[in-house]
């Protein structure tokens, strides 16, 4: 692309945020994923689009899609109830751990017979679809209004918010054995429990001590306690991953914390996390739409088609209902519809650079077919979700003017509610 002056970069880039937010909108409004129009605006901006913006930089890529992953997790976490999180906290994290290593090696079965990868390729697609997307769960549950009853909304939520380090961890494991064919898979069992053991206690500590320095200091409104929330943010996430524990466990766990406590400026902390997150998932995706290019996934349409069908229909509802089928207040309908809710987002296109950055074979084919796994599990389970909930019954049902019940209120609302109440 040519050089232009920074003025008119700026000016370029305020465009593009305010057309991706517009095309999310669009998007929307066609019962379709926001991230479908963000990524579409950012594809349209791109080299095989009018925009003609010619941007192939997987590393720059890569560094954009774990900054925005940090503040959608902590706002994730803020808004998240702990009596929530309570009610649903193992089979979220059996879900987050056993069904993430369930839906990838089911993947990675798939890919070695019906596509013909290695087992190594196989190993590495199947470890960066596995996992939901956080983003993706969030603005679908927070936007379409559901009002389901029980704790299927607080499993989902709890789920997604908690499953991106498995997803890491087994991209990681697929990598270290492309490149160090030696490597022992005994050494990997410990690291994991150190990783995510590091993780959980720096963001325990972090959302502790994020309060505290509010109410002390009496950052009571705006200003200094936004920058404050940024920097805890920032900081759970660094120093968990320079102490070898894992970032994205850490923001979350920050978040949660932070957001279950008592102190002022709680409520405008969420709300500015809040925006936060949304400006985070259109400058992931209109980055992620910018680095695709178009033309590129006619040769995967048919391997991207596989992968979708089972990723949709076989590996995620074999996953939910293996990991769930120990708690019974899990019927048949909720497992059903948090199969079809593991919707698939930025998080596994963010993976699929890490393959392109290491230069592992295999790497362009495996970023095209996640990316295109993506869009289309995006445009069929998005518009579908409300269809399921209401064909399942699992749509909480109010008489006229009486007060919804406390698991059925919509997970925004939920959170006002509570600050509203101190």
């Amino acid at each position: 692309m040519l050089s232009v002056s920074p003025e008119i970069a700026l000016l370029i880039l305020g465009v593009l945020l305010l057309a991706t937010v517009f095309a999310g909108s669009l998007s929307s409004r066609f019962g379709l994923p926001a991230l479908i129009g963000f990524l579409s605006l950012g594809m349209l901006a791109g080299v095989d689009g009018p925009g003609g913006i010619a941007f192939d930089n997987y590393q720059l890529t890569q560094g954009v899609g774990i900054a925005c992953l940090i503040f959608i997790l902590f706002s994730g976490g803020l808004d998240t109830d702990w009596r929530d999180v309570r009610r649903v906290a193992t089979p979220a994290l059996i879900l987050a751990t056993i069904g993430v290593l369930v839906s990838a090696a089911l993947i990675a079965l798939a890919s070695i017979l019906i596509l013909g990868f290695g087992p190594f390729q196989g190993a590495l697609l199947g470890a960066v679809v596995a996992s939901t997307d956080a983003a993706a769960v969030f603005a679908i549950l927070r936007s379409t209004g559901l009002d389901l009853h029980g704790d299927v909304p607080a499993l989902i939520e709890v789920e997604s918010g908690s499953n991106d380090p498995m997803a890491i961890f087994l991209v990681g494991a697929a990598l270290m054995f492309m490149t160090v064919p030696d490597a022992s898979p005994l050494t990997l069992v410990p690291g994991f429990v150190v990783e995510m053991a590091m993780g959980a206690g720096i963001g325990l500590a972090t959302g502790y001590l994020l309060p505290e320095i509010l109410k002390r200091a009496q950052y009571r409104h705006g200003g200094l306690a936004f920058v404050i929330s940024i920097a805890g943010a920032l900081i759970a996430y660094g120093l968990a991953e320079m102490l070898g524990g894992n970032g994205f466990l850490a923001a979350y766990v920050a978040g949660l914390v932070a957001g279950n406590r008592v102190y002022a400026a709680r409520r405008i902390l969420s709300t500015f996390q809040d925006g936060m997150a949304w400006l985070a998932q259109v400058v992931m995706f209109l980055t992620l739409g910018l680095l695709v290019t178009p033309s590129n996934l006619a040769g995967v349409i048919v391997p991207g088609l596989a992968i979708t069908f089972i990723l949709m229909f076989v590996a995620r509802p074999i996953s939910v209902f293996l990991c769930l089928a120990p708690f019974r207040r899990f019927d048949w309908r909720a497992k059903l519809f948090v199969s079809w809710a593991g919707l698939r987002g930025a998080v596994p296109i963010v993976l699929a650079t890490f393959p392109m950055v290491a230069g592992v074979p295999g790497a362009f084919t495996i970023f095209n077919i996640v990316f295109f796994v993506v869009l289309l599990s995006s445009m069929i389970q998005g518009p579908t979700i409300n269809w399921l909930a209401n064909r399942l019954g699992l749509v909480a049902a109010t008489e006229p003017g009486a007060a919804p019940d406390r698991q059925s209120i919509p997970q925004e609302t939920r959170g006002q509610t509570r600050h509203e109440t101190e």
